[in-house]
């Protein structure tokens, strides 16, 4: 049996574990020592961590999890995502999954998951929560005194959303005007961010789009060898408006709290790992950067999927840690290892 509900966003050029407790230092990463900190993660498949039911998704199927913890956690890569990082250097454990909660017993531990992968600002080709019911349904536990005001004041909130928005709007054929479906995008998700940092959260740090013209869903056409300018002039659009949004935001509220808002540069995190020039790679740590480790062999299935023999459907490298991008839209860990150590001189920000 497929996952089709998890994987049409990957046949429609969407862009965009049960979560294992990971140590405080992943990879090498640098532990950060400060007050203790709540981690809140809201947004997409970048930093969903397993809230996927598990019959649903591919990421809960063979060869996702293989890097680490050797399965499957809901992850969309062979092992941590960017979630886990950040967490690593906040020196925190992994906020477990919104979905835990269904399942009794301490929750709150180091913050919590609200992202499912697929989702966006808006209303996705997937049938789980967007970002207004993620923060609602964090709103729902601060009401409930699940976290306290105590809490949150030491708290910071991940954002990563908006791709999944572009994708579904481009797959409908309705967008007409790229440059005020933007402005869409940007007013609403600057009214999410508002409210996050009104419910209490001290910090919000949010994700810029990572260059998509480079996602091997669109380098496919070229053999992985170059990345597609148009998307990345998308990306770079995206980007100014979110910045442009970001600095008013810490404008409007410098004189409750120093630059509560923080835009963590995915563009330029993955151009600098992929060692991009001229939309083509230069020399980098990956022996083909913009090549997928798994890949499906039809247009059927991705990464993950099976005939209704029980077949295996997808094609997967020798050694995902020479890969940046584990499938066609999501980096590897090693990819992951690498943006994290190119954000790392902006992630002092969050603290």
């Amino acid at each position: 049996m497929d996952s089709k509900p998890c994987f049409v966003y990957f046949l429609c050029l969407i862009i965009i574990s049960l979560s294992t407790n990971f140590p405080e230092v992943v990879d090498g990463a640098r532990r950060h020592k400060h007050t203790p900190t709540k981690l809140f993660v809201f947004g997409d498949s970048y930093v969903d961590t397993g809230n996927w039911p598990r019959q649903d998704c591919s990421s809960w199927k063979d060869p996702y999890g293989i890097t680490f913890p050797g399965e499957p956690t809901g992850r969309f890569s062979d092992g941590r995502v960017l979630t886990d990082y950040i967490a690593s250097y906040l020196g925190i454990r992994s906020p477990v999954p919104y979905r835990w909660r269904k399942f009794g017993g301490k929750i709150e531990g180091d913050g919590m998951n609200f992202a499912y992968g697929g989702t966006g600002v808006f209303s996705t080709m997937v049938s789980k929560p967007n970002m207004t019911t993620q923060i609602n349904f964090f709103q729902q536990m601060v009401e409930e005194n699940v976290y306290t005001k105590r809490d949150l004041s030491s708290s910071i909130a991940l954002v990563s959303v908006a791709g999944n928005d572009y994708a579904t709007v481009a797959k409908s054929g309705n967008i007409q005007d790229i440059e005020a479906f933007t402005e869409k995008i940007i007013q609403q998700l600057t009214l999410d961010l508002r409210r996050l940092h009104g419910l209490g959260v001290r910090k919000v740090g949010v994700t810029a789009i990572e260059p998509l013209g480079c996602l091997p869903q669109f380098t496919a056409s070229t053999s992985y060898q170059n990345c597609s300018e148009v998307e990345n002039s998308l990306s770079r659009f995206h980007n100014q408006m979110l910045k442009q949004s970001i600095d008013k935001l810490n404008n409007e509220t410098a004189g409750r709290s120093l630059q509560p808002f923080v835009v963590l540069d995915l563009y330029t995190a993955f151009m600098s790992a992929l060692n991009i020039h001229e939309n083509h790679p230069g020399n980098s740590s990956f022996e083909n950067p913009l090549t997928p480790c798994c890949v499906g062999k039809s247009n059927q299935f991705g990464c993950g999927g099976v005939d209704k023999n029980g077949r295996k459907d997808y094609v997967l490298c020798d050694d995902a840690k020479q890969s940046f991008f584990w499938d066609v839209i999501h980096p590897s860990q090693q990819g992951w290892f690498s943006v994290h150590l190119a954000l790392n001189s902006s992630l002092h920000k969050l603290v």
